[in-house]
């Protein structure tokens, strides 16, 4: 049996105050059992010479792997891998039992490396509300690495050295655009901008077991029974998620009682739905995946020295560009990218109500939905719904037609004054104003921002960083910029901190050839 180590030269200095987080003794992922239909991959954890167990599924409506086929069985391999990238800060061992070749044992280690900063950074140096003893009251350290699990990775008995597995290209046509698919305005604009422009479009579900599902299933039931190409795909990650936090001490043991619009540990989850999404892609050839992420998910911050995402790096344009360049290594030719870098999430919801109503009636954005009859309902009262019912009110939108009632509505408007909404300032400054022009709120203020126009949060913002001219393949790019022109308050450019009117249209960037798109053997 092959195995490869890497991580080994991590910090062992005595007294480190990251120690009291490293609570379990080893975590062994799989080996994945490949069915045509489903993986099943157990997740063990031991503490003390005591083994707990649990198995992570994901099931498909359609045959998508071959259980004996070698690219099966990595491609499985890599989906049950992703789970476990949420736990290197907790481990001193992670066994990954499987096919991983040398360009997936490269993305582990990075993802958990950057995972483990991440997490050390957003839930445990500021305020988490699961959190108890001396974890609750952590310090900055300035580590050299964060990441405190060994890696190591075991093959499957009878498989290829990792070393000499060759990747298996894919056969896939640009042509075809998979969205990765929510009851979110994001992935709803995205669907209905890509249907409009005449591309084929493939909205793709991942459906959690548990009541996630919910901000999905308006959404779902219509595209199922009206647009051609939906596909779910079912896991029960969420209930490996909460069956890990039991082994956490310094994870309160009400955690499922807190109403928090946040998770209590983990950050790596877009990974998780868009690794499941991928069996799709292959079996359909579809080239393009597109993630529904706007302007202000890519931020490189620091915290008293500790550079990192913002806990949004999942959501970024470099976790795009990192995918991207993974799946070309692999010889997939698959391209990851959003549509939505150059709005905000003000502009965003415009573009949804007035040009795609039929399709924005479906947007449940509340990870408290519950049903009421057919139809899930939002629940009025978390940050979610109080930030899109102030966004839709502020645009001359209608809360009623996506499920809110007048009394939610009337809640929701009382209390975003005083509670503010999760935006950058810029955004949040700018729905205050809108907000208090129509009369809407008192006082000057929504939380800590103050309402003051920022105009360029209505304009197609391009970013040399965020949101580039070039950063869509070229068969998108003039239709989808007149698409938003049509909507914003024109377009702007940033040079340094100042923001220049500006013509994608009339730009020599827009003729730009995509960085990632390039023609391949594999393209049909």
């Amino acid at each position: 049996m092959a195995e490869d180590e890497i991580s080994r030269d991590l910090p062992a200095e005595q007294g480190d105050p990251l120690n009291i987080l490293c609570v379990i003794d080893r975590m062994d992922v799989g080996p994945v059992r490949v069915e045509r239909n489903r993986l099943l991959s157990p997740y063990r954890v031991t503490v003390n010479d005591h083994s707990d167990t649990e198995e992570l599924i994901y099931r498909f409506e359609q045959s998508v792997f071959a259980p004996d086929e070698t690219a099966s069985v990595n491609l499985a391999s890599m989906i049950a891998a992703q789970v476990a990238i949420n736990y290197g800060l907790f481990c001193k061992d992670i066994v990954f039992h499987g096919l991983f070749d040398r360009h997936d044992q490269r993305l582990i280690k990075e993802a958990a490396e950057n995972t483990a900063r991440e997490i050390f950074v957003k839930k445990f140096l500021e305020p988490n509300p699961f959190l108890v003893g001396a974890a609750a009251k952590l310090r900055p350290v300035k580590a050299r690495r964060f990441l405190r699990a060994h890696l190591l990775f075991e093959n499957r008995e009878g498989a290829p050295p990792a070393a000499a597995t060759k990747p298996q290209p894919w056969s896939v046509s640009a042509s075809k655009h998979a969205v990765l698919s929510s009851g979110g305005k994001d992935s709803l604009l995205s669907f209905s901008l890509l249907k409009e422009m005449g591309f084929e479009v493939h909205p793709i579900f991942l459906n959690e077991s548990g009541r996630h599902w919910f901000t999905a299933l308006n959404a779902y039931r219509y595209f199922a029974g009206n647009i051609p190409n939906t596909a779910r795909v079912w896991t029960n990650a969420d209930r490996v998620y909460n069956w890990m936090l039991r082994h956490f001490p310094f994870v309160r043991h009400d955690h499922a009682s807190i109403r928090s619009d946040e998770y209590p540990i983990r950050l790596w989850t877009v990974a998780v739905f868009l690794f499941g999404a991928l069996p799709l892609l292959r079996k359909r050839g579809i080239g393009r995946l597109v993630i529904g992420d706007e302007y202000d998910t890519t931020r490189r911050l620091s915290y008293q020295g500790i550079t990192h995402y913002d806990g949004l790096y999942d959501q970024s344009r470099y976790f795009d560009n990192t995918l991207t360049r993974y799946f070309q290594s692999k010889g997939w030719g698959v391209r990851q990218f959003s549509l939505l870098r150059p709005l905000s999430e003000l502009l965003i919801e415009k573009v949804l109500v007035e040009r795609y109503p039929e399709v924005q009636r479906l947007q449940v954005s509340c990870h408290a939905a519950h049903k009421e009859g057919e139809r899930v309902k939002p629940c009025g009262r978390c940050e979610k719904c109080r930030r899109i019912v102030g966004m839709l009110l502020a645009l001359g939108g209608d809360p009623t037609k996506c499920g809110y009632t007048s009394q939610q509505i009337e809640h929701c408007l009382r209390t975003i004054a005083v509670n503010g909404v999760h935006q950058i300032s810029d955004d949040a400054e700018h729905l205050a104003f809108l907000l208090r022009e129509k009369g809407l709120i008192e006082g000057t203020r929504l939380g800590k921002v103050r309402a003051r126009s920022r105009g360029e949060t209505m304009k197609v913002r391009f970013d040399p960083e965020r949101s580039p001219v070039e950063d869509v393949p070229v068969d998108i790019r003039e239709s989808l910029y007149r698409i938003y022109l049509q909507h914003a308050e024109g377009a702007v450019s940033r040079s340094g901190r100042v923001w220049n009117n500006f013509d994608p249209l009339e730009d020599p960037a827009v003729k730009l050839p995509y960085a990632f798109e390039t023609p391949r053997r594999s393209e049909q």
